[in-house]
């Protein structure tokens, strides 16, 4: 099943639900789209029955069930790490705002209020199993290319260091052997780079189209919603203009609807829907924004768009987790010109610098003595001498020894446990900026003091590279 192509209609969904008749109706919708589906009438079937067969590629699960509960089922789930990847979306009639949050707390990904529709479920269900096999596919790239590039690179040295050993003669044979290494190696780098920006940029690219087409169609009904509503509100007005005095069942039922308020607030409540319609589509464009593919030519771009796409991304790693509280972005944005450069390219060095602020900042709650709030700051500006827009990405971690600070840009190095770090973020980084866009790259740090990265970049494109 995770063969499938990504725009499958197919894959296999566990339905979790008490009642008998949700669970016909589900399966009845699901199987006419071609899914496997599986039903279960409690959360302790489900439990026990989840490991004795494939395991679903998706779960819609009931909240209110006698046995457990859906936030129990589902954090049971989550803490097996047989069927923690494994996307959950609730259903259920409690649409409180507080259960919604305790959903998601618990590890759900979705939900879906009832009495549902069936477009909404089939929309939805399609939306999460095509992140969640993007997200497979993106993991399972990323392993196996760090997987063979250090089998690679541990073949390559050994040879290197064989051949070093070996009597003057061979001086000449080592020098251009090393020259090799050098260049596979940074062959590996643009591979990497071209392979990870690839997936990740089709992920967030799906994202925004599946977003997109919706509240499209939300926008454009909403406006004619709000015209109706006018209509209608005129409608009223022009009726108790002409009967004046009405009977006493219209006198009581317009008092218990509490007419004037509602003539009020519905467009209100209308404008507040449009409003948020539009700021679904913002955060789809900053989407689009961050996936854009680059050409073989520099062209304009907003950086402070590059940099606030690239944090909307990271939005969800900024957030409280329970361990340690919500990180805090200062923007201090400069006044920069469109700068002519690889838009895509650069999103990648914000990324990996922004996610190394981040691990920093969660590493340091391991240190008792830090204790002060955690923060990044992206400082944006002009040099002086007006040729060249430096960007700052700051942290307030525990910062880097001499040691590290020395190692850094080096390739293959990292800090980060085995699984956690490939040692090629930074050294990617830094030939994107040096050598693609003729900038620099360097940092600022002290151990306990946090970290601050600098980018400056050329206004010029003349010292941008078309390579």
């Amino acid at each position: 099943m995770n063969n499938l192509s990504i725009d499958s209609e197919q894959g296999s969904i566990l339905v979790i639900d008490d009642t008998p008749a949700n669970l016909q109706v589900l399966m009845g919708l699901l199987s006419e789209r071609g899914y496997e589906v599986c039903p279960m009438p409690s959360g302790t079937l489900a439990l026990q029955g989840i490991h004795l067969d494939d395991y679903p590629d998706l779960i819609l699960l009931d909240i209110q069930m006698p046995d457990l509960n859906g936030y129990e089922v589902c954090q049971k789930l989550k803490a097996d790490e047989r069927t923690r990847e494994i996307p959950i979306i609730f259903i259920s009639a409690l649409d409180d705002l507080f259960d919604k949050v305790k959903a998601f707390e618990a590890g759900g990904i979705d939900y879906i209020a009832k009495p549902f529709q069936a477009e909404e479920v089939f929309l939805r269900v399609r939306t999460h199993l095509t992140l969640s096999r993007l997200q497979k596919k993106l993991k399972s790239k990323t392993e196996d290319q760090a997987r063979q590039i250090r089998e690679k690179n541990i073949i390559l040295e050994d040879t290197v260091e064989q051949l070093e050993s070996t009597n003057h003669k061979l001086e000449i044979a080592n020098q251009e052997l090393k020259l090799n290494l050098e260049q596979l190696q940074s062959t590996q780098l643009q591979l990497v780079q071209n392979e990870k920006m690839a997936t990740l940029g089709q992920l967030v690219a799906g994202v925004a189209h599946e977003i997109n087409n919706p509240v499209v169609f939300i926008d454009g009904n909403i406006h004619h919603a709000l015209e109706y509503v006018r209509d209608l509100i005129s409608l009223v007005e022009l009726y108790q203009e002409q009967v004046g005095d009405p009977n006493d069942k219209i006198r009581n039922y317009t008092e218990a609807i509490d007419l004037d308020f509602l003539i009020e607030d519905l467009p209100k409540t209308i404008t507040s829907m449009k409003e948020g319609a539009d700021r679904i589509r913002n955060i789809s464009y900053s989407l689009r924004t961050f996936s854009r593919g680059d050409s073989d030519r520099p062209i304009k771009f907003n950086i402070h768009e590059g940099i606030d796409s690239t944090l909307l991304i990271l939005k969800h790693r900024l957030k409280d987790n329970g361990v340690r509280p919500e990180i805090e972005i200062v923007k201090k944005y400069g006044d920069l010109p469109e700068i002519a450069c690889f838009p895509g390219k650069l999103n990648q060095v914000f990324m990996n610098l922004l996610s190394n602020a981040i691990d920093a900042l969660d590493e340091a709650l391991n240190n008792p003595s830090h204790c002060q709030p955690q923060q990044i700051i992206v400082k944006t500006e002009i040099s002086a001498e007006k040729e060249q827009a430096t960007i700052w990405i700051e942290d307030n971690g525990m910062g880097m020894s001499e040691e590290v600070k020395n190692k850094v840009f080096d390739r293959l190095f990292t800090t980060k446990e085995v699984g956690k770090g490939t040692g090629l973020g930074l050294a990617i980084a830094r030939e994107i900026i040096e050598e693609k866009h003729g900038g620099q790259i360097w940092l600022e740090s002290e151990a306990g003091q946090g970290t601050k990265f600098a980018i400056a970049l050329p206004l010029s494109s003349s010292d941008v590279s078309f390579n």
